[in-house]
């Protein structure tokens, strides 16, 4: 059972989310939050496994409150999916950046969020090939943006790969999933995973979404190309 913790400040919001996630089999609703500061406090006392976050909550906004979940060693078996719109792209690499597992809009189909949470829970990040990667490659190569944000441990860059870790993250920043990068180098589905499980561990990275963020950053991957 995926324990489903949502964070919204509109309650006719959180209440069709609830109906609709207490209608699948495989979720419970374990608890809502009206504001960042609730939604942090929840995650540690109702042990969410899934926070569904929205990025503009008073008091402490989604990306502050996803920071602080993505930070605390005691939840770092929460995922978050943060709820945007399209209107906000610059919130969603901040939130990507502070430990969101991925994101979608507000105007999703039903059964698109449900699918989203079950790919987080599964410890997947919600990243597709081609809108997402490229939004976030617009915003890493603005000028003036902060670099080194990503939020990433001490595990170091891309440096400390190997060549075939290097190209498996290329593809991952690309938005191949697991079995898409194993056609595309020759390998077999459970290598591929492995791959991308050590470049996780080798880079501290919380999921595939950090490692997108770090490939963008660190070059490895640039705006428009194809990577090395």
């Amino acid at each position: 059972m995926i324990r489903v913790l949502l964070a919204d400040d509109q309650t006719l919001v959180r209440a069709a989310f609830a109906m609709l996630l207490e209608s699948a089999p495989d979720m419970a609703v374990v608890g809502e939050a009206g504001t960042g500061a609730e939604a942090v406090a929840l995650a540690r006392s109702a042990r969410a496994d899934v926070v569904v976050m929205d990025i503009r909550m008073p008091e402490l906004d989604g990306i502050g409150a996803t920071r602080l979940i993505a930070a605390d060693e005691d939840l770092a078996g929460v995922k978050v999916l943060v709820l945007t719109t399209y209107d906000t792209d610059q919130h969603i690499v901040d939130a990507l950046r502070a430990g969101a597992s991925g994101f979608l809009v507000k105007d999703t189909r039903p059964a698109e969020l449900l699918t989203a949470i079950r790919t987080v829970a599964a410890g997947e990040s919600l990243l597709s090939p081609g809108p997402t990667s490229r939004l976030i490659a617009r915003f890493l190569s603005t000028p003036g943006l902060p670099g080194g944000a990503h939020g990433l441990g001490p595990g170091g860059g891309p440096d400390h790969l190997t060549d075939r870790e290097r190209q498996v993250l290329t593809l991952v920043a690309r938005g191949l999933n697991n079995t898409e990068i194993a056609e595309a180098l020759g390998l077999s589905p459970l290598t591929a995973k492995t791959h991308v499980s050590r470049i996780m561990g080798k880079l501290s990275a919380r999921d595939r979404a950090q490692l997108v963020i770090v490939a963008y950053e660190s070059g490895l991957v640039v705006p428009g190309g194809d990577g090395p």
